[in-house]
């Protein structure tokens, strides 16, 4: 795992097509902002995809139709 710090506005671009920004921080939330093509589902992690409940909590894929919210650990 690769643990990066980031303030507000600052971002961090995967695989050079999505892209994950600092909007807000609010007490001990993050309002993250991704950017990403279609093709790319996005859910937060603690929802399982429909029909994959064998994978770990871990594994997921990203897509646009959902935020992605930081897991603090």
């Amino acid at each position: 795992m690769l643990v990066l710090s980031r303030k507000k506005n600052q971002s961090i671009i995967l695989d050079g097509n999505v892209s994950i920004e600092v909007l807000q921080i609010k007490g001990n939330t993050v309002r993250l902002g991704i950017k990403a093509p279609q093709s790319v589902r996005v859910l937060r992690g603690e929802l399982k995809p429909f029909g994959m409940a064998s994978e770990s909590e871990d594994e997921f894929s990203l897509g646009n139709s959902e935020s992605v919210v930081s897991q603090a650990g």
